[in-house]
């Protein structure tokens, strides 16, 4: 069996590493509780080693996932997005964040912009359809812009 370039300097499976680091991520669970399940099947990892696997790899089994569901997304048919926007300030400026909800109450995107205009509405919701494909329905809060 052939491991793959990204685990290349690791002696652990590739799939404990992977079974570890989504335990991790997907459950509520400290770094303690996930050294305890593969020592329940008499693998030991330290705790430290678990945080350094997140550390290394998180990001990347993220960014798989993501990448993943925009591509079922993309040929599902009833699509439903929900638009909003929300004011928040950042260092005492006022700005409108921008937000895309799919129907499984999902964020898709989000965007920050000191301008509350039909050209930033515009800029977002081209930026989201072009990440995640078309959409059926839109639903909006009444946006005036």
């Amino acid at each position: 069996m052939t491991r793959p370039a990204l685990f290349r300097y690791f002696r652990t499976s590739p799939e404990i590493i992977r079974l570890a680091v989504m335990t991790y991520v997907r459950y509520p669970l400290s770094l303690r509780n996930v050294e305890d399940l593969p020592h329940e099947r008499g693998i030991d990892v330290t705790h430290e080693t678990v945080r350094f696997w997140w550390n290394r790899f998180g990001t990347i089994f993220a960014a798989e996932i993501r990448r993943n569901r925009v591509d079922a997304m993309r040929h599902f048919q009833h699509l439903r997005w929900h638009l909003d926007e929300v004011f928040v300030k950042i260092n005492g400026v006022k700005h409108y964040l921008w937000r895309a909800v799919d129907h499984e109450g999902e964020v898709l995107e989000s965007f920050v912009t000191k301008r509350r205009d039909k050209k930033a509405a515009l800029k977002f919701l081209r930026t989201s359809l072009r990440r995640h494909g078309l959409v059926e329905t839109i639903i909006t809060d009444r946006l005036a812009s």
